[in-house]
């Protein structure tokens, strides 16, 4: 048995969730009932076998089960290409999260060696009308899938800024303290601009000739409006000492990867993707969510696990049907969230259903 995919998965006192456990085969996930019943919540809890803070970016004491606030746990067993990994996430009494892999305590990075995971959430519909903070979030996330330690450069980067901006805002000037924190923002920050562009590179390659009813888009990285950021170690460490002043009558960083933004066009029409249709926005980003796993499915040699929830909502039943035939073409497990299970007809035999509910006790899973 090879490939990418959770074989089995348990919740204890997470979110909705008392209790709950899925048996699965690798093939796509159909998760169907009505609204507030607890489907994104199984996706959130799948989503957090991978590094971060899952798709609803959401704190610890947020995801355990009220009113009991006991803490709550996610354990999973994750076919990994040819390897098992037994996987358990948890925290206890508002406390930080835990990771073990295998029955050995284990950073959240190092699940991003055995699992690649992309999602695609009704917040992200609004993704290109809004700040520039989701799209970098968006690119990360998408950079993280190609590149395991991108994370670590990225919170390297964010932590000395942090000091950086501290010593910005106490008006202090000691061209010492600040060299050596713009040495770590430059190394960190050439990192990030590389890993970026090259997770760029290989998705628009993997839009190149792809059988796909979705439409191709085009993406840029551009620094604040639209000026040319800086590129290299030695470059942005310059940009950096050199905007000093600047920074510090505006009591932050405004040079580095952390001001970048990521556009989009339609390339077919040539329109910017802030200018298109809800619908072809939305086509746009499953488009980038479709690329991204097939260039995965060569780098990483199967397939990441997609997320996608409520994917429906702004697709007509043949786009449905087509982004199903995709998915399954790929050969990805991928879990799929829809308040009818109508919606999900055109898979048929080719996914697993779960029917969620809710009564009394809480959320209620039935797997067909």
């Amino acid at each position: 048995m090879t490939g990418l995919a959770v074989r089995e998965l348990g919740l204890s006192h997470f979110r909705s969730h008392l209790r709950a456990s899925l048996s699965l085969d690798g093939r796509p996930v159909a998760i169907f009932g009505p609204n507030g019943a607890g489907k994104t919540n199984l996706l959130e809890a799948v989503s957090l076998l991978s590094p971060g803070r899952g798709l609803r970016r959401a704190g610890s004491d947020e995801l355990t089960r009220k009113p009991e606030a006991l803490g709550w746990k996610i354990t999973a067993t994750l076919q990994s290409l040819h390897q098992v990994h037994e996987v358990e996430t948890r925290a206890e009494n508002a406390g930080p999260r835990q990771t073990r892999i295998d029955g050995k305590a284990a950073p959240q990075v190092a699940l991003g060696r055995i699992v690649r995971m992309l999602w695609l959430v009704p917040a992200m519909d609004r993704l290109w009308l809004e700040g520039a903070e989701g799209r970098r979030r968006f690119l990360d996330r998408m950079t993280l899938s190609f590149e395991p330690a991108h994370g670590e450069a990225v919170l390297a980067y964010e932590k000395a800024m942090r000091e950086r901006n501290r010593l910005l805002k106490d008006q202090v000037g000691d061209a010492t303290w600040y060299g050596a924190l713009e040495a770590q923002m430059a190394g960190a920050g050439a990192r990030i601009i590389r890993n970026r562009a090259a997770a760029i590179e290989r998705v628009l390659a993997a839009q190149d000739g792809a059988a796909t009813a979705f439409p191709s888009a085009g993406l840029t990285l551009t620094g604040p409006d639209d000026a040319p950021a800086p590129q290299t170690d030695d470059d942005l460490a310059a940009a950096l000492a050199e905007g000093r002043r600047r920074d510090m009558a505006a009591g932050r960083t405004l040079v580095g990867p952390h001001r970048a933004d990521l556009a989009a066009v339609f390339s077919a029409k040539g329109v910017a993707a802030r200018q298109c249709s809800t619908g072809e926005q939305k086509a746009l980003l499953i488009s980038l969510i479709l690329a991204n796993a097939r260039a995965l499915a060569q780098d990483f040699g199967a397939p990441p696990i997609l997320l996608l929830d409520e994917v429906a909502a702004h697709l007509d039943a043949d786009r449905r049907a087509a982004l199903y035939d995709e998915i399954c073409a790929l050969g990805a497990q991928a879990f799929l969230t829809g308040t009818g299970r109508e919606l999900f007809d055109a898979l048929d035999h080719r996914a697993q259903f779960v029917e969620v509910t809710e009564d009394a006790g809480g959320s209620v899973v039935r797997q067909e």
